[in-house]
């Protein structure tokens, strides 16, 4: 793997579409999103938060601000959390967004030193990239240099042993069910040391 390989797998996520800045939030609105979303009645939406529909329509139309009381009675019913009936949607969805990747369905980015599955690959926008990766290197020299791109970086140990290169750190032996969190602007390298090639599960922020 050369010291681009990496970043241009993040690349080709970002590519997919860019950051956008959130708006203003209505919290009026975001009630009525989450209420049909989930496909509910003024009537069955009061009656799931244990509020008066006369209560929900004022909410809903900005004709009242809401206690706190009524705030968690909102949230509990429309199975949030209170701070994300504040959380303004994307521009895409009102909900969150969903992509279920079948085992051995990623998109695959070979290079010398790893064998890359990314996962949730139909989803646009991401804040965060998600990949399974097959690790082929076994000495350091097998790489162009050091790994750097932006953002931060998760690694969770799938199968066998590798060894954890950072560029200001000792290198660290890792085994199945390990896993380490850095920042990925910090040089970065990763190889098996068992005796068939590891798997990890690496998550990368895009933002």
């Amino acid at each position: 793997m050369t010291q681009n390989d990496e970043p241009s797998l993040i690349r080709l996520a970002r590519e997919s579409g860019a950051q956008v800045q959130p708006e203003p939030l209505d919290l009026g609105l975001r009630v009525r999103d989450l209420r049909k979303a989930h496909g509910w009645t003024l009537e069955q939406a009061a009656r799931q938060a244990g509020l008066a529909r006369s209560t929900l329509s004022k909410i809903e139309n900005g004709q009242m601000s809401p206690t706190f009381d009524a705030l968690k009675k909102l949230a509990t019913g429309l199975e949030i959390s209170v701070p994300q009936l504040f959380t303004p949607p994307s521009k895409a969805q009102v909900m969150g967004r969903r992509d279920v990747t079948r085992h051995g369905e990623g998109r695959t980015h070979v290079t010398t030193t790893y064998e890359h599955e990314l996962l949730a690959a139909t989803i646009t926008k991401k804040s965060m990239l998600p990949y399974r990766a097959r690790v082929r290197a076994r000495s350091f020299e097998e790489f162009d240099g050091w790994v750097r791109h932006d953002g931060e970086e998760f690694l969770l140990i799938l199968t066998g042993t590798v060894r954890l290169f950072l560029e200001f750190y000792e290198p660290v032996e890792m085994k199945r069910g390990d896993s380490a969190y850095y920042d990925a602007s910090m040089g970065h390298n990763v190889i098996s040391t068992s005796a068939e090639d590891a798997t990890i599960l690496w998550v990368t922020s895009l933002a």
